[in-house]
């Protein structure tokens, strides 16, 4: 039977169409869900590799030892209640996740903000989207995002700014794709020239920070021009003249702000002209935008810019903030953020009492709760004495990473709720409570235009998992509350959509005509966007020119240009700037699971530009430090113009458990935009140098291994189809590598292949048990290893040929060479070099390339890269006719 949900990966929250046969599933995109019309990405493609129960929290802990739900939801009880009796309900707080469903973070946040009465409940979607959603307050006057996909299809223009779409939102990228055939134009605002930015019509390569200096002289270029739609403007918008008023104090010639920006005066030109003479434009911010102390400033830039040409609510016309997780915009409505109250009411006292009312709680929240960088120093400094973490991973994900470890080691009582048994967060919890994962929740998410769609089970529960919204209300109720008693998921959601209801009297965030769904009707929930009427969905926002302001008109915010908070120095001269890779998500939680998806970017890297690397003799592929005044990391060096001078990229997804080494949050500043409490991920000073490593190795085996301690090396581990790939560095001599024999223990089998060669400092090491090979240990002083491929798929076989022996101790397949170019296409498994050979064979398209090797033809996230490769191959020599 093929059950339909959603997935549970990026803010595009697609359609996924599931079949399950034990703990077996095949997935493929759902072709009705008007989110994806049946596509899905690499991630969403490898679903199925992802939901079998290694790893899995299948029991509830107490230091370590297992114990009965009774027992855990008791103590976790009676320690909340302790600490607020002695010290006050703000000395503890929640920490949830865009992971949750609407429904989990309904009661979270009711329990927390509602019954316990401290706003210290807040999300990380904090890290993500909290300076769009302050932007969004200033100017529609609450949390509204006007667009929906309908107008990416429609819009003649589409500025990514600071999003890398193909990457991460890859499905709508495809979308947009189709609508570039017709004559779509792409503008990409980022230092990184990224997938997205390669095929673009023009990429302006901004200096880091100099967003609002771009988006400023726009709208100052469009007034010079005369494409403001002052009608509009008069109709609609207030605060125009102080936006003025704000641009004539600077220099905003279209030279003044390249310069400033760092990119071509002709190319700023050419944006501000297609921009003015293009009615139908959508502008997209992520995280780019967002992630920085000027977070608030560049989206309020943005929204000014559309504002005052009336681009808003118009079919094809809209500022449009792509969320990152599948339901931070569930988040956001439920009041899973420090700063709102559910349903989009903030803290003044009549929105308190009707919520208060509502809940018929004994108490409200007087004040919005800690910011989530806030909240763990107060951790740290003892404010806090408990605290609930629900399935997320701080300790990896927020930045100085390494400060808040020490927050969740000093904490009295650390509480995690979360489907994996060891995550870097999960270390740290006296309490571990284990929740259902994707295929076994269900409830609603919301994606980035506003639309619900069911999250359905697709296996039972395994274990003693249970829902994260039950296991709120189980603690709720043990602390002695009433107004906990849900049965199901469906109680939960129609209690949600009736507040969003309560004397309604003007929010748009409206789900009334579902407060009275019935269970049949919750779990045939077809996806609908929100405000929902007697009619159905409503797609686009604002489309009569009024807002959720007290007059009705949009606010237009005047905001200045300024430089990054940390400036470089001779110390620390590039600016370090993290983010996501193609086909990872988050902490490898997930993902880390399906080995097809650990293919593209297999260990953590570090991107700079020729003229930094240079000098400093660092050299593409090699192990390459990174530091900044907060740590350092060591990761593979990728030497590439694709990158600013000046700037280095450092992806974030690595854990302790797959490379402790190559962790990038330890790095990145703890400083925040002084209004939304978002993260500057964005620009950290750093500097590079190389590692200098004096031998590197790789150990294979069936198990996963931790880096040993005590020693001092590089360590990085990388699923494989039927084993687990450990490479290893290190700056010592032989005495380090026999210690790290000893911590990887000595094997007690009879059947060892050993070769050895003291002179080159070259060890190749198998063990077999009963002809099955089971574990690989190479060593090299020389920088030689073979390729890792055909060593990984020996432990596929249940026995060893004698050539196969034989190969282990040459250290080289027999009678083939491998490839080793980088894997491109992970849905596939097609390598750089199978592409490259069918383009000199021919090949001069992307779907030509798609049909002779079958790349890019599955989910398309590579079609970006193929295309690269295309554009960069060596154009055949054209013959002159005789």
């Amino acid at each position: 039977m093929t059950t339909r949900t959603a997935c549970p990966y990026c803010g595009v929250g697609c359609g996924v169409a599931g079949v399950a046969e034990g703990r077996a599933l095949t997935v493929a995109g759902d072709p009705a869900h008007p989110a994806n019309l049946g596509r899905l990405c690499s991630k969403g493609s490898a679903l199925g590799s992802t939901v079998g129960l290694e790893g899995r929290l299948l029991h509830p802990a107490i230091a370590g030892r297992r114990a009965s739900w009774t027992e855990a939801t008791r103590l976790v009880a009676r320690r909340f209640s302790e600490a607020v009796a002695r010290y006050g309900p703000d000395s503890v707080a929640f920490y949830v996740s865009g992971q949750l469903l609407t429904e989990d973070y309904y009661a979270a946040n009711k329990l927390m903000k509602g019954f316990i009465g401290s706003g210290n409940i807040d999300t990380n979607s904090r890290l993500c989207m909290a300076s769009a959603v302050v932007a969004h307050k200033l100017a529609f006057g609450a949390d509204l995002v006007p667009g929906c996909y309908e107008d990416l299809d429609l819009a003649d223009l589409v500025i990514f700014s600071g999003h890398n779409a193909a990457w991460t939102h890859p499905v709508l990228f495809r979308r947009m794709e189709t609508a570039r055939a017709r004559g779509q134009r792409h503008v990409v605002i980022d230092p990184r020239r990224t997938d997205t930015a390669e095929g673009c019509d023009l990429h302006l390569p901004i200096a880091p920070q100099t967003d609002v200096r771009l988006w400023n002289g726009l709208l100052a270029d469009i007034i010079r021009r005369g494409a403001v739609d002052r009608g509009y403007i008069a109709a609609h918008v207030s605060g125009f003249a102080d936006v003025e008023a704000e641009l004539a104090g600077s220099d905003q010639s279209v030279h003044a702000v390249a310069a400033d920006c760092g990119v071509p005066a002709a190319d700023l030109e050419t944006f501000y002209r297609l921009f003015a003479e293009t009615p139908r434009t959508v502008s997209l911010f992520s995280m780019g935008a967002n992630q920085s102390t000027q977070g608030v400033a560049k989206g309020s830039a943005i929204i000014n810019v559309h504002l005052a040409t009336g681009r808003i609510g118009k079919p094809g016309a809209c500022p449009f903030s792509i969320t990152g997780q599948p339901n931070a915009m569930g988040g956001r409505e439920t009041g899973g953020m420090a700063t709102t109250l559910a349903g989009h009411m903030d803290f003044d006292d009549v929105a308190r009492a009707r919520v208060q009312r509502f809940w018929g709680a004994p108490t409200l929240a007087a004040a919005p709760g800690l910011k989530a960088v806030d909240l763990f120093e107060a951790v740290r400094e003892g404010r806090i004495k408990a605290l609930w973490v629900m399935a997320t991973n701080p300790a990896v994900s927020l930045p100085d990473a390494g400060r808040v470890r020490e927050a969740l080691e000093r904490c009295p009582f650390v509480v995690v709720s979360d489907c994996m048994a060891e995550t870097d967060t999960t270390a740290f919890a006296h309490v571990k409570l284990p929740a259902l994962a994707w295929g076994e929740k269900s409830g609603t998410v919301t994606n980035s235009e506003r639309r619900i769609s069911r999250q359905r089970p697709l296996f039972p529960a395994p274990g003693e998992a249970r829902a994260d919204w039950r296991i709120v209300a189980d603690v709720a109720t043990a602390m002695g509350f009433e107004g906990f008693d849900w049965t199901s998921p469906a109680q939960v959601f129609r209690e949600w959509a009736r507040l969003t209801a309560y004397e309604n009297d003007g929010r748009m965030l409206n789900l009334g005509p579902l407060a009275g769904i019935t269970p049949d009707a919750y779990e045939a929930l077809e996806p609908v966007q929100w405000p929902v009427t007697a009619e159905g969905g409503t797609p686009r926002l604002f489309t009569d020119g009024r807002f959720q302001t007290p007059d009705g008109r949009a606010r237009m915010v005047p905001v200045a240009a300024r430089g990054p908070a940390e400036a470089l120095d001779a110390a620390y001269p590039l600016a370090l700037n993290t983010g996501r890779v193609r086909d990872h998500w988050h902490t490898l939680t997930r993902t880390g699971l399906a080995p097809e998806l650990c293919r593209h970017a297999p260990e953590p890297y570090v991107e700079l530009h020729p003229a930094d690397a240079e000098p400093l003799g660092i050299a593409d592929g090699r192990l390459t430090r990174v530091q900044t005044r907060r740590g350092e990391a060591v990761a593979i060096a990728r030497v590439t113009d694709r990158q600013r001078p000046g700037a280095i990229f450092l992806p974030l997804h690595w854990t302790e458990a797959y490379a402790p080494n190559g962790r990038a949050n330890p790095l990145v500043a703890a400083r925040v935009d002084s209004r939304s409490g978002q993260p500057e991920f964005k620009h950290t000073p750093a500097r590079v140098r190389p590692y200098r490593e004096t031998w590197t190795g790789f150990f294979l085996s069936r198990e996963p291994v931790r880096a040993p301690a005590g020693l001092d090396l590089v360590w990085r581990r990388i699923p494989q189809a039927a084993c687990q790939l450990h490479e290893f560095a290190g700056r010592g001599d032989e005495a380090e590598r026999a210690a790290l024999r000893k911590a990887l223990g000595r094997s007690t089998a009879e059947d060892v292949l050993l070769f050895e060669d003291a002179a080159t400092g070259a060890r190749r090491e198998a063990v077999l048990e009963n002809g099955r090979i089971e574990r690989v240990l190479f060593f090299s002083t020389s920088g030689r290893l073979p390729p890792r491929d055909w060593l990984a798929d020996l432990f596929a076989l249940d026995a060893l040929s004698p050539a196969d022996r034989g190969a282990l101790l040459m250290g080289r397949p027999a009678g083939r060479t491998a490839d080793l170019s980088p894997v491109v296409c992970a849905c596939r498994g097609v390598r750089a070099g199978k592409i490259a050979a069918a383009i000199s064979g021919g090949c001069c398209s992307v779907d030509a390339v798609g049909e002779a090797t079958g790349a890019g033809t599955s989910c398309g996230s590579c079609r970006p890269e193929i295309a690269r490769m295309l554009a960069a191959a060596p154009k055949p020599e054209i013959q002159d006719a005789a």
